[in-house]
């Protein structure tokens, strides 16, 4: 069953095409909901602090409680995850884990205080990849002109939630023109990010990606890329603002993300960048690789 998705409401195991919710939720009318994506490396959660941290900021800045502690998520992961794996019948496969919460059902109305209790809803399949084709030439990415990514004054792009309308639309944008992805920028010109991911360059042995202060989600992958991978791979990062007209004058581009780690980008429009099995970017991907493979070494207690 590869396209089989295992779902979790509030404990109750079910199949993902299975209504669980009421359309009273709040998630369902409002995307009055916040939430986190995890993927396995050999078979170990990975990166959940750091997960759960931000999940823990965007709870905070919605003033919405979560309804679970970290261990109990810990354990409907794991029960769901096993689930999953029943199902598909193996478990030599990475799977992708979404944690959503939303501040729960009540009378139609915006007011918070109209909704009973915070529900959660766990979804776990196969871990998605790009092609081989993909990874081999790199994406295609596309600038987005018709919509700008939200400001963080108006609703926080730092914050994970259930309104992805302005990222959808950017991709829509993107895929239209026949792209893989989109490139975002904010009401200054600035770029943000890609719809689904942070977005790096390279030049002279230098990763530079977007400052938070454009208007991005911090991802859990761009910073371990600032933090640890760059170095590890034999390269500077750094944050610095970038413009469209900037992207000539940079060798490599690449995208970040939980779910595919480090992708390279062949293309931006009709801006070309180096793609090559001895590049800075693949050199960044087998770093990722060691870095992650060194991780679920050290986490026996987040083997699902």
């Amino acid at each position: 069953m590869p396209d089989f998705i295992q779902a979790n409401t509030n404990g109750r195991l079910h199949s993902a095409h299975e209504t669980s919710l009421t359309p009273l939720n709040r998630g369902y009318l409002y995307g009055d909901a916040i939430y986190e994506v995890w993927r396995t490396y050999h078979g170990v959660v990975f990166a959940w602090e750091e997960h759960w941290q931000r999940l823990e900021r965007s709870a905070t800045a919605l003033y919405m409680a979560l309804p679970l502690t970290p261990a109990q998520v810990v354990g409907e992961i794991k029960r769901t995850v096993a689930a999953f794996y029943r199902q598909i019948d193996h478990r030599d496969t990475d799977v992708y884990v979404r944690l959503q919460i939303t501040r729960g059902s009540g009378p139609i109305g915006l007011d918070i205080a109209l909704a009973d209790r915070p529900e959660f809803v766990l979804l776990v399949q196969r871990n998605p990849s790009w092609s081989e084709a993909k990874t081999r030439d790199g994406l295609h990415l596309s600038l987005a002109t018709e919509v700008r990514r939200n400001p963080a004054d108006s609703l926080n792009p730092a914050w994970k939630t259930g309104n992805y309308l302005n990222n959808i639309l950017g991709l829509r944008e993107a895929r239209a023109r026949g792209a893989d992805e989109a490139v975002m920028t904010n009401h200054a010109g600035e770029i943000t990010e890609a719809a689904v991911s942070n977005i790096g360059f390279v030049q002279g042995g230098e990763v530079v990606t977007p400052p938070l202060s454009a208007g991005l989600l911090g991802g859990v992958t761009r910073g371990l890329v600032l933090a640890e991978i760059a170095r590890r791979a034999g390269l500077r990062a750094r944050e610095a603002t970038v413009r469209p007209a900037d992207f000539g004058r940079f060798e490599e581009c690449f995208l970040m993300s939980t779910t595919k780690d480090i992708s390279p980008v062949g293309r931006i429009d009709d801006t070309t960048f180096r793609v090559a099995p001895d590049s800075a970017v693949a050199r960044l991907k087998a770093a990722f690789a060691d870095y992650a493979r060194a991780y679920a070494i050290a986490h026996p207690e987040l083997q699902i």
